[in-house]
């Protein structure tokens, strides 16, 4: 009987640890942004309302959005950062792919930019440690930018006013880091606070209808609130996208992309997944999905339930959630999105 028992707390054991390789919130898999003062705990997962950050300096706020903009960051001066990123978009540009120089066409879908500094890692794979790792990337990839630092610096530095900017801002004037660093600052800049739900987190329970509040109530009870949580609700954390069906396999034509996470580790137990994305503004940032195959809410919540949770559900289960989401749409510049 006792050898019974040891082979059983023994196979316990063993599932906890897969368990815990996976999917518990460690430092390695989940880094949770700043403490907010309005932090709401339920079923052991933490929401907390966005606030502005009024720490960052404005003069390199304001150099990181003339960059942002500055289509000579793009080796043919015909792409910018905002050609991807749209602020009048969600902070996207609602392309299932972006579209790169000489109309190179991209392999995944483009994040928000909005609430990114909020992130723990960025792209989906998480290749990027911070939002200054980020901007090497498009700079540098032949079907977005197709740059280099050093032919960029040569054009900025033809500039007098781009001299004078850096100069008020940085002691050794244009370099690789300085933009990457101005950059970043700015986007660090595009948060959205004040959406409805926030609101609602806030004390103000007349902020969502009855409608939304029970999509909210289906959000936790259905257990999406396990990966979409923190500040961002997503973004600080790694999940397979397929945790109760191959999802893959059902689409078909599966490509390198689609491998996520298993391009940065080459760990085989890492392919399939994803940086959990963040819900801010989802309703403003269609298609969805790295590979942008949901069009609208509907399909993606639909998606959700299926391949994520395993659960059936009713249309009134989707027109509760989709009603939810939509309240999380915030304020840009003390305008709605």
């Amino acid at each position: 009987m006792k050898v019974f028992y040891f082979f059983i707390t023994l196979l316990i054991s063993g599932i906890c640890f897969i368990f815990w390789q996976h999917f518990q919130l460690t430092q390695d898999e989940i880094v949770l942004s700043k403490p907010s003062p309005t932090i709401f705990v339920e079923n052991n997962a933490v929401i907390s309302a966005i606030e502005t950050d009024n720490s960052l300096d404005k003069n390199t706020v304001a150099l990181g959005k003339r960059l942002f903009f500055d289509k000579q960051l793009s080796a043919d001066n015909s792409i910018a950062c905002v050609n991807c990123h749209q602020l009048n978009l969600g902070g996207t540009d609602q392309l299932a792919r972006s579209v790169g120089i000489k109309g190179a066409i991209g392999n995944i879908n483009a994040p928000t930019v909005f609430n990114s500094g909020l992130n723990f890692k960025q792209f989906w794979d998480g290749r990027a440690e911070t939002l200054e790792e980020q901007v090497n990337g498009p700079l540098h990839s032949p079907i977005e930018m197709g740059s280099d630092w050093k032919t960029v610096i040569a054009k900025l530095n033809r500039n007098i006013e781009y001299q004078t900017l850096f100069a008020n801002v940085y002691n050794d004037g244009i370099t690789a880091n300085n933009i990457r660093d101005a950059i970043a600052t700015f986007e660090r800049s595009l948060t959205t606070p004040n959406s409805r739900f926030d609101k609602f987190l806030k004390g103000d329970k007349t902020a969502l209808t009855a409608l939304e509040q029970s999509g909210y109530q289906r959000f936790k009870d259905f257990g999406c609130v396990s990966c979409h949580q923190g500040v961002n609700m997503g973004g600080n954390m790694f999940q397979i996208f397929g945790v109760m069906g191959d999802y893959f396999a059902d689409r078909g034509n599966v490509t390198e992309t689609d491998w996520g996470r298993y391009n940065v580790t080459g760990r085989e137990e890492d392919k399939y997944f994803f940086k959990v994305p963040s819900l801010r503004n989802v309703a403003e940032t269609p298609p969805y999905f790295h590979d942008g195959s949901a069009q609208n809410l509907d399909d993606a919540v639909k998606v959700m339930l299926k391949y994520q949770l395993g659960r059936v559900f009713s249309d009134e289960d989707i027109q509760a959630l989709v009603a939810f989401l939509r309240t999380l749409t915030g304020e840009y510049n003390g305008q709605a999105l």
